[in-house]
């Protein structure tokens, strides 16, 4: 059976759009139902979606909003227990670097939902704050609010870790 050109740019960028999901979700398996709910939704628009020149940001704003849908309706109060990327510096002890890293990810998993998202979207997706409001719907000091907000609770929890007083 032939590929069409859906079938080609999921297996091109799909790698890419399941890591954004994960982070936003920090759930692997929720990353990938909010990547397949995203791209089904998409595939019956795809022929007129396909010529845009930003098919991929128009992607990653569909995967966005699923995940912002998906924790208004969340009712469990599930949180994620691990994470595969290695925040640890070289050298240190691992045992350290594993709570640290497990802090961490915690943190970031509660976050609020729109913090979360204006983290992983100007750290992770390296957008700027006009294009983080215009994704979020709200305004650019919000989106700086969010950010500023959502790093302090981070900092705070590694520093919590480390026994640092703040």
């Amino acid at each position: 059976m032939p590929s069409t050109p859906f079938d080609e740019y999921v297996a091109a960028r799909g790698m890419g759009l399941l890591r954004f999901a994960y982070l936003l979700t920090g759930d692997h398996h929720l990353a990938e139902d909010i990547l397949q709910e995203a791209l089904a939704k998409l595939h019956g628009r795809w022929s007129r979606l396909a010529d845009t020149d930003q098919l991929t940001a128009y992607v990653r704003k569909a995967i966005l909003r699923q995940y912002l849908t998906w924790r208004r309706r969340r009712s469990s109060g599930e949180t994620p227990s691990e994470l595969s990327l290695d925040f640890s510096a070289p050298g240190s002890d691992h045992a350290e670097a594993l709570a640290e890293r497990d802090s961490l990810w915690h943190a970031l998993a509660g976050l609020p939902r729109q913090q979360r998202a204006a983290v992983v979207l100007r750290f992770y997706e390296d957008l700027d704050d006009d294009e983080i409001a215009r994704l979020l719907k709200c305004s650019v000091p919000t989106v700086r609010s969010h950010i500023s907000r959502g790093l302090a609770r981070l900092r705070d929890s590694v520093h919590t870790v480390r026994g640092e007083a703040r």
